[in-house]
């Protein structure tokens, strides 16, 4: 036991050097700006476009959970409770843009939906207009955007509760007389109440981290995260320390209230078989729902398809036609014909293998002593969920700030410019991810079996591997896929530490565009969306194996 607690204690003083030294520095770095903390953040409060950034980040991220839980709700319902034609594949269509990147979204909408896009030229075409009907720019483009990609955590955690939810409840307030809608505002939603909270608290969070809509869409209308970066590039280091600190207690304040939310979420959990799906009416009602279901999925998919589209147009040759008037695989052999246009590749597969590896042994031994419990414990419970809540732009300013000096004996090593900062930026972003998959996964863990094990003589390293790792295998994996998928795709942590040394895809993608290589950008948005999909798809059989 001893053993375990000093390991434990390793465990526990690396996570702390790793999540929570970089935003101890940054704000200490803060705390000593020209005139201290509280002449810094009067400044910050004076100034016009701070404020304005603050209140534009907060009411977009309540915007967004809104607009989010006005899609995803109904489409809970909607799959959990109506039987129709192709529901089961709808039912996972719908969930897709959890797994893309999120970069590769904002910019497959933007060629489909932009002033120049293709649905855009499609309803000009139409409509018999010389101009476009809209422009995709501005708040309102931010909040489409997050609406688009953010809807999927209501869906999920709705349909999720719906699925456990026991119908005998409803059953027995419909014998009492209660009609449907008072057996909804009765029973149903105060069942639903924590998974709705956590979804809507999970979605503020990412609504407020948001980096990729407000840069490509946002153009002068700027969030805090914006700010932070532009902040960093002019220079103004002082600046982006107190709007680093400013934006991170705001998103420590949301992730403590999703903590109160999911301990109601596993308090309120019920056991009992799902309500029966009702069949529609009639045929004709089938085919509509069926229809309905299939051009959401078609909406959703769109964007992607767009994508694809434009990786076949070669440079220079569409213009104003409604269509391209030339397709081709030049674009591709462009980029794998190329050594140095494949580094990018090569670049963001390697640091998020190298960072998931990490990950799995770090998260999954911060799960071990967490479920030893005592102080140790919850530390490192709560280490290991910090990353999940500081946005990615605060967190990375602040490893930066914390990593670009020498001074070993505080714990800080001058990194910046290297190879190693950025898959670090990733480890530590992965840790949600496999630490809370794997504490799931010891959860199902029966101690009896580690303690036979040990009764029949096998010694810690034998029982981890015969016994513990088999069972929470399938959760790791999970976790696994999950971490390794937001380091292929990062784009935030990227913008703010990369080298050209260490470009990954997502940086690649921006300079394409910047370049006017429309095509290029989409291959290699096509390449990070089949990687992603592979990645899924193979941990989908490792699942059912």
């Amino acid at each position: 036991m001893r053993r375990a607690r000093i390991a434990d204690g390793v465990v526990v003083a690396l996570l702390a050097w790793l999540v929570g030294w970089p935003l101890v520095v940054v704000t200490g770095a803060a705390l000593e700006a020209p005139g201290g903390f509280g002449t810094a953040l009067a400044a910050f409060a004076a100034r016009e476009g701070e404020a304005l950034a603050l209140a534009r980040s907060l009411w977009i991220s309540l915007a967004t959970v809104a607009l989010a839980a006005a899609i995803g709700v109904p489409l809970a319902f909607l799959f959990a409770r109506a039987q129709f034609p192709g529901r089961r594949a709808l039912a996972e269509l719908v969930a897709l843009p959890v797994a893309l990147p999120p970069l590769v979204g904002v910019i497959a909408f933007l060629y489909l939906w932009g002033e120049s896009g293709l649905g855009t030229r499609l309803v000009m075409a139409a409509g018999g207009l010389e101009s476009p009907p809209w422009r995709l720019s501005g708040a309102g483009a931010i909040l489409v955007v997050h609406a688009y990609s953010m809807y999927v955590y209501f869906y999920l955690f709705t349909r999720a509760a719906l699925a456990r939810l026991d119908p005998s409840l409803a059953e027995a307030a419909a014998s009492l007389g209660a009609g449907p809608v008072r057996r909804f505002f009765r029973v149903t939603l105060p069942a639903l109440r924590p998974a709705l909270g956590g979804a809507a608290v999970l979605t503020f969070l990412t609504a407020l981290g948001s980096f990729s809509a407000p840069y490509i869409f946002g153009g002068s209308y700027r969030v805090m995260t914006t700010q932070i970066l532009a902040s960093k590039q002019n220079g103004d280091v002082d600046l982006a320390e107190v709007e680093t600190v400013v934006l991170t207690l705001l998103a420590l304040g949301g992730f403590l209230v999703a903590r109160r939310f999911e301990r109601g979420e596993a308090a309120s959990r019920q056991r009992g078989g799902a309500a029966a799906r009702r069949p529609a009416p009639t045929r004709g009602a089938r085919a509509a729902l069926a229809v309905a279901g299939w051009g959401l999925a078609l909406l959703l998919l769109a964007p992607h398809l767009t994508l694809g589209l434009l990786s076949l147009v070669p440079r220079a040759t569409w213009s104003t036609e409604v269509l391209p008037p030339v397709l081709s695989l030049d674009n591709y052999r462009r980029v794998l014909g190329s050594a140095e246009a494949l580094r990018p590749v090569a670049n963001s597969l390697g640091m998020a293998l190298a960072a998931t590896a990490a990950a799995l042994v770090l998260g999954f031994a911060a799960a071990r002593a967490a479920r030893r419990g005592g102080a140790l414990g919850r530390a490192a419970d709560l280490l290991m969920a910090v990353p999940a809540a500081v946005p990615a732009t605060a967190f990375a300013v602040a490893l930066a700030t914390t990593m670009s000096v020498a001074r070993p004996w505080q714990g800080r090593f001058l990194l910046v410019g290297t190879l190693v900062l950025l898959p670090l930026a990733y480890l530590a972003r992965a840790l949600p991810s496999t630490g809370r998959a794997a504490l799931a996964g010891l959860a199902q863990l029966d101690s009896g079996l580690e303690e036979a094990a040990a009764s029949l003589g096998a010694g810690k390293l034998r029982t981890l591997w015969a016994v513990t790792l088999p069972v929470v295998r399938p959760a790791l994996a999970a976790g696994a896929m999950l971490a390794f998928l937001a380091a292929l795709g990062d784009f935030v942590l990227s913008i703010v530490l990369y080298t050209f040394d260490t470009r990954p895809i997502s940086i690649e993608i921006l300079s394409s565009l910047r370049l006017q290589e429309t095509g290029l950008a989409a291959v290699y948005g096509v390449l990070l969306t089949a990687l992603s999909a592979a990645v899924f798809l193979a941990f989908g059989r490792e699942r059912e194996a």
